[in-house]
This record gives C-alpha cells, structure tokens and sequence, in this order.
C-alpha cells in the first residue's frame, strides 16, 4: 500500500481535531467558576469545607492545564497540517501510520521513533 497524501490525511483529521478543540474550548469555558481562588472568609465556612474547596480548585486547575496541554498539541497537529508535515514522523521523515493516528491524531513520531 503505498503512503497517503497530505490530502488524504488532511481530510481524515482534521474535522476530528477541530472538532475536539472546540469541545475542549467549551469545557473549559463552562469549568471557570470551579477554578477560580477559594475565599478565605472563616465566617462563610467552617475550615474543612474551605480545605476542600481548595482541593476542588486545585483540581479544577490540574484538569485545566491537561485540557490546554491537549489544545496546544491539536493546534501544532493542525499546524502541521497547513505545511503538509502532518502524517510523517519528524524523525525519521516515515508515514506515522494509520492506527497510531487513529488513536492519537497529534502524534509527530512513528511507532518505532517513539519506542
């Protein structure tokens, strides 16, 4: 079989890729309220209930930091896109594969430069 165009690739991803920025754009717009600094009025909760707001804040910014990490790897993938790099390992220069981006479309290695 021989390797897929820059087309090819671009037409099977990139509405997947796009599709899921945007989704990770929504969810984090709709998650601003749990991530935002806890209150430190003692008189509106007791301290338990501070140390576990916090807690969630943190949390909040924890899963926040992954999704922007996700986002900032679908706009390099897209990126790639628009100089016909994605697809091709940037190591070796080889085609990545179809299964390795079917399961991970921002991937810039094949399977054996990764390993």
């Amino acid at each position: 079989m021989s390797d897929p165009t820059d087309q090819e690739l671009s037409d099977r991803y990139r509405a997947a890729l796009e599709a899921e920025r945007a989704a990770l754009r929504e969810a984090s717009a709709q998650t601003g309220e749990a991530r935002k600094p806890v209150t430190l009025d003692q008189t509106m909760v007791g301290r338990l209930s501070r140390m576990d707001a916090m807690q969630g804040q943190a949390m909040a910014a924890a899963v926040e930091a992954r999704r922007h990490g996700r986002i900032r790897a679908i706009d390099a993938a897209l990126a790639r896109m628009g100089e016909d790099e994605f697809g091709w390992c940037g190591d070796c220069g080889g085609f990545i594969g179809f299964g390795r981006l079917d399961s991970d479309a921002t991937a810039m290695r094949c399977i054996s430069c990764a390993s």
